[in-house]
């Protein structure tokens, strides 16, 4: 049995941050890249994984795990935001479902090394926003504003990816300054 180590955030020097937003038909991600000394990251790319809907469960977390394990393997980021799972009274079956999601990226991330922070929706929306409640419109606007871009990102889960992103590494650029 191999024994598995706690990974950690280096402490100084540039970083790149993988910002996911689990889903079974669409996960979005976003990478941003935080400058050594910074607290402002900046965008490197966007986008969503695509999940066949009409595929069977297994057949999508297998395409997840594959379609993340290129990402990382390719941008090489330093760590990973990802959303907390919510779980709604009315719907648990959903949170159930969306668990599945979030386990394999858990899973495809401490695989590969990553430290990984779980982040709630509503302190994420309230980053962005200032408000906790923000529409997923607003959280659209909220990314292209700060991201200086021409269009909102579609679809609205590209923007969650990259809000986690921007929040993640606004927190790790604040500390590392706080830590000097």
């Amino acid at each position: 049995m191999t024994e598995l180590r706690t990974p950690s955030i280096p402490a100084s020097g540039p970083l790149r941050v993988l910002g996911i937003d689990p889903g079974l038909r669409l996960t979005g991600y976003g990478l941003v890249d935080l400058a050594a000394g910074a607290v402002e990251p900046t965008l490197c790319e966007a986008g969503v994984f695509k999940l066949d809907a009409k595929r069977s469960l297994e057949v999508r977390l297998q395409q997840l795990h594959e379609d993340l394990s290129a990402l990382i393997d390719e941008h090489r980021p330093g760590c990973v935001a990802v959303e907390q799972l919510f779980a709604h009274y009315a719907h648990p079956r959903t949170a159930i479902l969306m668990g599945h999601a979030r386990g394999v990226i858990l899973q495809v991330a401490t695989a590969a090394g990553l430290a990984v922070e779980s982040l709630a929706a509503t302190e994420v929306k309230k980053s962005l926003t200032g408000n906790g409640h923000a529409t997923k419109r607003q959280m659209q606007l909220a990314v292209q504003s700060q991201c200086r871009l021409d269009q909102p990102p579609e679809p609205p889960d590209v923007a969650d990816a990259i809000a986690l992103a921007l929040t993640h590494a606004r927190r790790i650029g604040i500390d590392r300054v706080v830590a000097r």
